[in-house]
């Protein structure tokens, strides 16, 4: 089920890729007319400018239709934008095109991991969201190569035929969305309860309703969803009573991905390379590099996730990766040398280095990259899934995804002309932007790891310990599975010890008393 859910995550990594591997090729540069600075930046940016509009769409129409279908729904974005770039006549043209796309990358970006996190068991619900980040990952290291493949066709073919390519994991999401069960906690939320318990049987426990794990969850799936329709609607309940923890936690936890730096690496790795004097075929080569070393560390903390604590790899993710840009902006500002022309001809990088220092400059990007795999990539992704009550999931996994975009466009807006600007300083910022990421992390996020996601709710509680005296595991679950078992042997008992015209009414208030 995971597997073709995050076909939506490859997505976003087609359309990632189909623009770094693209933007340094003759064949783009000579029919855009060389674009840089803002106009790159619009290019670069206008996916998530699109994405932004798709996560404030997603929430409405995934409590209305379920998570199933709002995905669904995304796909028909995806092909119209698809077609408008490959058809594409002008910069005007792409950027619409790419726009479109990211409605799609908006919506699944917010809605696969909130289907992920309502049908994954609690003790493995992050590898299977972190399946979201692999299938981003793998999405952006197919569509690469293609693209440097495609770069070797000559003309616009080159750009039009790599980006046509983008049809085909869309269709085969669509084929394979219907044989998708609906989430259990949004069938409970629609009234659907037979639906509910049913697909949480299948799901857990081979079909066996009578499950104790089965009927241990449900109870705490009703439970709170009693409890939340009692509770205060619209709006304002994202800000009140603890609520605005769980806000501020899920959509923090997403601009802090993106403020990482990590992504400019994975939009403009070419730019940065440029600047360590690699071009050509080797500057294309060097970057394939990065996306599989993405892969396979993403791949190594798919096995780990759930042993590591979410708030540990956060803060020592967010801390290493500030070493990495300190280092690369400290190459870069102390042995780079202007080149006012551009670097291999392209007028969005002014800078190079050469030597031992541009071997530094790539050995700690590449570093960067795995330090991000294994950290905020797939767990900012799993912790904003985790944070919010069932009532809030879907329109609050959609703002923690607007956070995500809004930076994600702004930064894409701002690292060409700040790669003219002020160079090397850039990684000086990210590299100071990344403390700050750690600092609330350790302070904010209380620990997640091992917790049923109806459980998350008491850590954001009145009264609930301080995020840093957190631990992970500590489930109550366990606890409610043998209550069950309990009750079992007490009808069982009923059944044996009392008179045949007791037993019905002893196992009606056994039932009553569960309820």
């Amino acid at each position: 089920m995971a597997i073709i859910a995050t076909v939506g995550g490859m997505l976003f990594g087609f359309d990632i890729s189909s623009m770094s591997a693209i933007v340094i090729t003759d064949q783009y540069i000579d029919y855009f007319n060389n674009p840089s600075g803002v106009t790159q930046g619009a290019i670069g940016s206008a996916l998530a400018a699109g994405s932004v509009v798709g996560s404030l769409m997603a929430g409405p129409i995934s409590d209305k239709y379920g998570r199933r279908d709002s995905i669904m729904f995304a796909c028909l974005w995806w092909l119209a934008g698809t077609a408008v770039q490959v058809a594409t006549n002008g910069v005007g043209s792409l950027i619409a095109g790419r726009v479109l796309n990211g409605i799609c990358v908006g919506i699944t970006s917010s809605q696969v991991p909130v289907y992920l996190a309502e049908i994954a068991p609690r003790d493995t619900r992050g590898r299977i969201i972190v399946i979201q980040q692999l299938a981003i990952e793998w999405g952006i290291l197919i569509m690469y190569f293609i693209g440097y493949g495609c770069s070797k066709i000559e003309g616009t073919a080159s750009f039009r035929t790599a980006w046509g390519t983008q049809f085909i994991p869309c269709v085969l999401l669509m084929l394979g969305l219907p044989f998708l069960p609906r989430s259990p906690r949004w069938l409970a939320k629609v009234g659907r309860e037979e639906e509910a318990i049913q697909t949480l049987a299948n799901i857990q426990a081979g079909g066996n309703k009578d499950d104790p794990l089965v009927v241990a969850e449900w109870e705490e799936i009703f439970t709170v969803l009693n409890a939340e329709r009692e509770s205060i609607r619209g709006w304002k309940k994202f800000f009140v009573n603890g609520m605005w923890k769980r806000t501020l936690a899920g959509m923090s936890v997403q601009a802090w991905q993106q403020l990482s730096g990590a992504n400019v690496i994975v939009y403009y790795i070419g730019y940065v390379f440029l600047m360590a004097d690699l071009q050509g075929d080797v500057n294309l080569v060097s970057s394939g590099i990065q996306y599989a070393l993405f892969i396979i560390f993403t791949s190594i903390m798919f096995f780990f996730i759930d042993r590591t604590g979410r708030r540990t790899l956060l803060v020592l993710g967010s801390i290493g990766m500030a070493v990495c840009h300190f280092v690369v902006g400290g190459l870069l500002g102390t042995y780079s040398i202007d080149v006012p022309e551009g670097v291999g001809g392209n007028h969005n990088v002014v800078i190079k280095v050469t030597g031992s220092p541009a071997h530094g400059v790539i050995a700690f990007s590449y570093l960067l990259i795995i330090v991000y795999a294994l950290t905020l990539a797939p767990v900012a992704w799993v912790y904003a899934a985790e944070v919010w009550s069932l009532g809030t999931r879907a329109t609050g996994m959609s703002l923690a995804a607007v956070a995500n975009w809004l930076f994600n466009f702004a930064l894409g807006l701002f690292t060409p002309p700040a790669f003219l600007n002020i160079k090397y300083k850039v990684f000086i910022i990210f590299g100071v932007l990344c403390i700050c990421a750690a600092i609330q992390a350790w302070l904010t996020y209380p620990e997640t790891c091992g917790k049923t996601i109806e459980e998350v709710e008491t850590l954001f509680a009145k009264g609930a310990p301080p995020a840093w005296k957190t631990k992970k595991g500590g489930s109550r679950l366990e606890a409610e599975i043998q209550a069950v078992l309990n009750r079992k042997d007490n009808v069982e008992d009923v059944h044996t010890d009392v008179h045949p015209e007791l037993q019905k009414t002893a196992t009606r208030e056994v039932a009553e008393e569960k309820v």
